[in-house]
């Protein structure tokens, strides 16, 4: 049971990760100090993408699984949880590099947003 609940906390907060790294720019502009995490996170992501690594929480979810006497997947946690959604083949390294590719482009574009609005008179984030 309680490896069971290791392996649960590790998927939660993995895809809690993979969502601050894709989408976290938008609590910048809530709160300009949240920069300072979510910038090094969107560069190990895509780093992670880039180099075709497995995300260091992966073998702790499979291995969490493997002692409640489930079984694991092979893969990583996009692969196995994600890609089967967006994607029906399996995960190539020129779907990881452009994986890599969109999570900068969508934190470029959130960053430049927000440089913009904060240029406008009244609209500094806090």
């Amino acid at each position: 049971m309680g490896y069971q609940i290791l392996a649960d906390t590790v998927l939660v907060i993995h895809l809690s990760f993979i969502l601050f790294v894709v989408a976290g720019g938008f609590l910048v502009r809530w709160r300009i100090g949240v920069a300072w995490a979510h910038i090094p996170a969107v560069a190990w992501g895509a780093l992670i993408e880039f180099m075709g690594w497995v995300c260091p929480l992966t073998p702790l979810e499979i291995w969490a699984r493997s002692r409640a006497g489930e079984t694991g997947y092979a893969g990583g946690f996009v692969e196995h949880y994600l890609l089967s959604v967006i994607y029906p083949a399996a995960l190539t390294h020129e779907v990881q590099i452009a994986l890599g590719v969109l999570v900068l482009i969508v934190n470029v574009s959130i960053y430049a947003w927000i440089l913009v609005r904060s240029r406008v008179p009244g609209n500094r984030p806090v």
